[in-house]
Formats: structure tokens, C-alpha cells, sequence
């Protein structure tokens, strides 16, 4: 017999072993056992069982990152390199350098034990070389199909992926145009900050953990998953402002509606003992009052607010004035007001008076970079030309009503300049002049009584320059005579408090909210 043909019935012995053996055994037996394998390291399968694969929260957000974000592909590629090394050892190590082997030795490949003749070794020896190519071709098929199924996983992974990254693109385009469309600009409230900021700090109600990353993101689309377990929802339409926030800057306490409403910033401006805070509280006082009579809603923003209100009454009804303002830079006394679905945020400011001595103090005043609308606290008895022309008996009467330091005239002449440094938008700006003391002006026969135009009361008194200046300097401007006395304390009228109002609901109104307006009467 020819070496030739010894090879090719060698070859055909071993073709007839290892394409049946491939095809109904090590094919199948591969597959199964890398998916297998793969699937071990996805585990674990038990629900709430701990998984050892997810890194630990970092410190600076203290949130499990989303599982789409990085570990799924992290996954998909230790599963893909497990299965293939559980192929490749079950190849070497159990088929060829077992099975094929020990046959080749023409020993049991179960056993070890050799043949009980020479004719059982020879079959052995015979099936050896088949065993060996059937491991190999089925090795060779299954890692094929293997390969096949990550790349079909791997692109259902990256679809998955991408449709986590369209929602989370999706929900934060949603809330951005959101905040865009309603014009909201979250600024901190408290003195020493009154910085912007684009996200507050949201604490975890479970375990008061700051977060201040909650919005869709890598750490989720939906929502994020706190360290202590806790789910945090990322928008606000699915109701993120129920959380407490803080300012990211000052970590000062936020109001709900701080992050969903769009904020007024309205500041008093006004001198020493011109009534500013006393105004303030005839405001308050007389949007209660609106929101009895009419569609308007009034909140108070937080617990703070509601308890300062408190004190002030009571000091306005127990003493008949408020205390002198204290203290550096003021606190925002912050009210939620609203008329059918709109909503504004309203920020007032009363800076005691000593802010307004200089520039170098005015400029600290940082709340009026931020300003959509003024109140100028008008104390007339304090201008020098108006008090010249008042007879003996009305000096009194102005003396006893405490002037301010600061005359209209310089009161506006020290901010308007510093105005217009600190916004960069002064002429949008609309500015509402309020007259205050009006209940000791309607006793004082040496002016004029204040009538329906309170501009041109203010022309006839001596103070045309103050009007045609806030004409000229600002957007748009307003005139009222109030009394604050009258309006606050026991006995306090409602007719007043709701004129006091009404320089307020003219700024809101300017900001959209169209239901706020007051009729427009003649002289304003």
C-alpha cells in the first residue's frame, strides 16, 4: 500500500470523526457553554442582590451613574472576553490536551487507563487526530456565531444607548427652552451671594445628601439614584422642586418655586427714614388685600418670609412704625404671586438707607445688577427747597414726620449712575415713584394738596427735574402718593394698603404678567 494512499484513508478516518463530532457535539457544546460563561458575569441574577461590578459613588455626586451611560458597554466586553477565553480553555485544555492526547496514547480519555489490546489502542490512536479537528472546527464555528451575537448585541446595546441619550438630550433641551420661553433666571436672595446660578442643590429627602447635578444626564435620564437608595426625579415637570434646594454658591435655603418661576427683582430705593420698610409692608399688606378681590394669588415664598412678615406687623401694630433697617446688605423678602397659570417669583429689597451715602456702598448693593424694576421711595419733606417753602407750623409737622436724610433729588441723582454701571440696562428698566407720607402732606397748607397727577404735583412743588430725569433715564415710569401709616398697623385702611400695591402689580405687569395690571387712572 502506497504512502499516498495511507494518507488520504488517514485523511478520510479523520474527516468521518470530526465533521459529525463538530456538527452534533463541539459546535453546540462551545456555544453553549461561553454563553453560558457570559452570562455568569452579567450577573447577578438575583433582585436585590448586591453587584460588585458598580463602582461606589463619587464624592462629588454622591449618585450611582446610570447603567446605559458606561458599565453597559463595560459588561457587553467582559462577557465577549469571558466567553472567549471559556472557548479557548475548554479547546486546549479539555479536548486537546485531554481528550485528543490521552487517544493518541491510546488510553481511555475518561479513565486514563490503557487499551485492553493492541487492537483498542489502534481504534484510539485512529480517532485521535478527528477528535482533535472535530474540537477545533467546532471551536473555530462557535466562536464565529459568538462573534456574530455580540455584534448583533453590541448594536442593540448602542441603540439602547442612543435612545437613552435622545431622552436625556430631549428632556434637557425641553426644560432649557422651558426656562428660556418664561424668561426664569435663578439668582440666590441672601446677602453677600445674589450670584446666578443655572441648578440649585437639591438634598435627598431620605438622607440630606447635597446633589447638584439633578437633571438628565450620565447619572440618569429620568431620574438619579441617591447612595442611600433613594430615587431623585431629574425635571421639573416630574416635580424636582419638591425637594429642598440650596444655593450652590452660599448653600443658603431656596424657595420651592425658585427653580420653575420666573423671578422679579423690585428694590426700594429710598434714604433714611424716607418709610421704605414701611411701604414694604403696606405692599405685602395690599396684595393680600388684591388676591380677596380679584383672580391674583399671593404666597409667601418659604417659612422665612411668612415669619418676618409677622414680626413686622406685629412691631407695626404694637408700636405705630417699624424699626430702623439693620445690617449690611438686605435679605430678599420673597412672595409667590400669580394670576391664572402665570406665575411670577417676587424679590423685594429694602437696603437700609446708609447704603445709598456713597457710591463705594451703593456699589455693594449687588441685587441691583439683577433689577427688573425700581421703587423710588420719594420722601418730598426731605428735599430742601420743598421745606423752605413750608410755613412755621408746617415745619413742625414735617419735623415731627421724621424726614429722610436724602432728598427724591439725591436719592435718584446717587443711583441712577450706579444703575447703570451695575445692569448695563437701565433705559428697560421701569421705575415706579412713590410718594410716601401722604397722610402728613394732606396736612400741610403751604403745598399743594397731592392730586390725580402726582407728577405734576411734583413739577408744581419745585421737583420737575426729578421727573424729566426719570423720563429721560429710564423705561418707563410711574407716579403714586401713599400713605404707609395708614396702610399698616391697627386700624389700617384697605383702600390704602391696595393703593400701596399697586406700584408692585405695575412692575409685575410690565415682567407678563398682564393679569396683575391696575386700572390706569389719570395722573399715575
Amino acid at each position: 500500500m502506497s504512502e499516498t494512499t495511507l494518507m488520504t484513508a488517514a485523511l478520510w478516518v479523520t474527516g468521518v470523526v470530526a465533521v459529525p463530532l463538530c456538527l452534533g457535539y463541539t459546535l453546540w457544546l462551545f456555544l453553549g457553554k461561553s454563553i453560558e460563561a457570559a452570562g455568569r458575569v452579567l450577573g447577578p441574577w438575583r433582585v436585590g442582590a448586591p453587584d460588585p461590578r458598580l463602582p461606589g459613588v463619587t464624592p462629588g455626586e454622591p449618585v450611582h451613574r446610570a447603567y446605559w451611560s458606561r458599565q453597559m458597554w463595560l459588561d457587553a466586553g467582559s462577557a465577549a472576553r469571558t466567553a472567549l477565553r471559556d472557548m479557548w480553555y475548554r479547546l486546549t485544555m479539555q479536548w486537546l490536551q485531554h481528550w485528543a492526547a490521552r487517544l493518541l496514547q491510546g488510553r481511555d480519555p475518561a479513565t486514563g487507563r490503557p487499551g485492553e489490546n493492541w487492537f483498542t489502542r489502534t481504534v484510539m490512536r485512529l480517532l485521535a487526530p478527528g477528535t482533535a479537528a472535530g474540537a477545533v472546527l467546532g471551536a473555530l464555528l462557535a466562536a464565529l456565531l459568538t462573534s456574530l451575537i455580540m455584534i448583533v448585541f453590541g448594536l442593540l446595546l448602542g441603540l439602547m444607548w442612543l435612545l437613552a441619550a435622545t431622552a436625556v438630550l430631549a428632556l434637557r433641551s425641553t426644560e432649557r427652552l422651558g426656562v428660556l420661553l418664561r424668561r426664569i433666571r435663578m439668582k440666590c436672595p441672601y446677602p453677600g451671594c445674589y450670584r446666578p446660578f443655572p441648578l440649585a442643590v437639591h438634598r435627598c429627602p431620605n438622607c440630606d445628601v447635597a446633589h447638584g447635578e439633578l437633571r438628565p444626564g450620565r447619572y440618569g435620564a429620568l431620574w438619579h439614584v441617591c447612595a442611600c437608595g433613594r430615587r431623585l426625579v431629574t425635571t421639573s415637570l416630574a416635580g424636582r422642586a419638591r425637594l429642598a434646594a440650596r444655593c450652590p454658591h452660599c448653600d443658603q435655603l431656596l424657595p420651592e418655586a425658585v427653580g420653575s418661576t420666573r423671578v422679579v427683582h423690585v428694590p426700594l430705593i429710598g434714604g433714611r427714614s424716607s418709610g421704605k420698610t414701611m411701604l414694604m409692608a403696606a405692599m405685602a399688606a395690599g396684595l393680600q388685600s388684591w388676591s380677596r378681590r380679584s383672580r391674583l394669588t399671593v404666597e409667601y415664598a418659604s417659612a422665612t418670609d411668612q415669619r418676618d412678615a409677622g414680626m413686622l406687623n406685629q412691631q407695626l401694630n404694637q408700636a405705630g412704625w417699624a424699626l430702623k433697617t439693620q445690617g449690611g446688605q438686605p435679605r430678599a423678602f420673597m412672595l409667590l404671586i400669580g394670576h391664572g397659570r402665570r406665575r411670577r417669583l417676587l424679590y423685594l429689597y429694602d437696603p437700609m438707607g446708609e447704603s445709598l451715602r456713597d457710591a463705594g456702598s451703593l456699589r455693594e448693593q449687588q441685587y441691583l445688577a439683577h433689577a427688573d424694576g425700581v421703587i423710588l421711595v420719594a420722601d418730598v419733606l426731605a428735599e430742601p427747597q420743598v421745606r423752605r417753602a413750608l410755613g412755621a407750623a408746617d415745619a413742625e409737622l414735617a419735623a415731627d414726620a421724621r424726614p429722610a436724610d436724602l432728598g427724591p433729588m439725591d436719592t435718584y441723582q446717587r443711583l441712577t449712575g450706579e444703575l447703570a454701571a451695575l445692569t448695563g440696562r437701565r433705559r428697560r428698566i421701569p421705575v415706579a415713584t412713590v410718594v410716601t407720607k401722604r397722610d402728613v402732606l394732606d396736612r400741610i397748607t403751604s403745598l399743594p394738596v397731592p392730586g390725580a397727577r402726582i407728577d405734576t404735583w411734583l413739577e408744581n412743588i419745585g421737583l420737575g427735574a426729578l421727573v424729566r430725569g426719570l423720563g429721560h433715564d429710564f423705561g418707563a415710569g410711574r407716579y403714586w402718593a401713599v400713605s404707609a401709616y395708614a396702610a399698616t398697623g391697627a386700624g389700617a385702611l384697605d383702600s390704602e394698603q391696595r393703593r400701596a400695591a399697586e406700584p408692585v402689580l405695575w412692575v409685575l405687569a410690565r415682567s407678563g404678567l398682564r393679569g396683575a395690571a391696575v386700572p390706569d387712572r389719570p395722573g399715575r
